[in-house]
């Protein structure tokens, strides 16, 4: 079943950066932004993840927090933060359950050959765990702009 706005954003709880801990109860009675990336520190992801560290200020202004999701592990995902300073929870789905109930593992294909990997989406979950808004096969130029536009419309 496809997630599409006005769906339940289904249950969650994974381990994140700074010793934290991302839950869709820990979310309850706030809004907030999910996003799904394929890997941390490469280039695409990085750009996505600085463009949503420079957005925090206006987000948190409005009371919105932000969550990236990927299939890297932990150690990894804490060096990618320090490395750009970003202060929003990456978390560490290694056993891919988040990432495939929100509908973010794909196939994908690349140079002819077909794999399976993280399609680059984001979520707009509000405060009552319903999806207000997704965004599949993600741009990143832009992206983070769309989400505010989005955000703002929300509150």
């Amino acid at each position: 079943m496809e997630l599409t706005a006005g769906s339940h954003a289904p249950a969650f709880s994974m381990p994140a950066t700074a010793g934290r801990t991302v839950s869709l109860e820990g979310f309850k009675g706030k809004p907030f932004v999910l996003y799904f990336y394929p890997k941390a520190d490469t280039p695409g992801c990085t750009k996505e993840a600085c463009a949503f560290q420079e957005a925090l200020p206006q987000l948190g202004h409005i009371g919105i927090e932000v969550v990236g999701v990927s299939k890297d592990k932990l150690p990894a995902l804490e060096k990618f933060a320090a490395k750009y300073n970003l202060t929003f929870p990456l978390a560490s789905d290694e056993a891919g359950t988040v990432v495939e109930a929100f509908g973010a593992w794909v196939e994908k294909s690349m140079y002819g050959k077909k794999y399976m990997g993280i399609d680059r989406s984001t979520f707009l979950i509000d405060k009552t765990g319903t999806i207000a808004q997704v965004w599949r096969n993600v741009k990143v130029p832009g992206h983070a702009k769309a989400v505010m536009d989005a955000v703002a419309a929300l509150a």
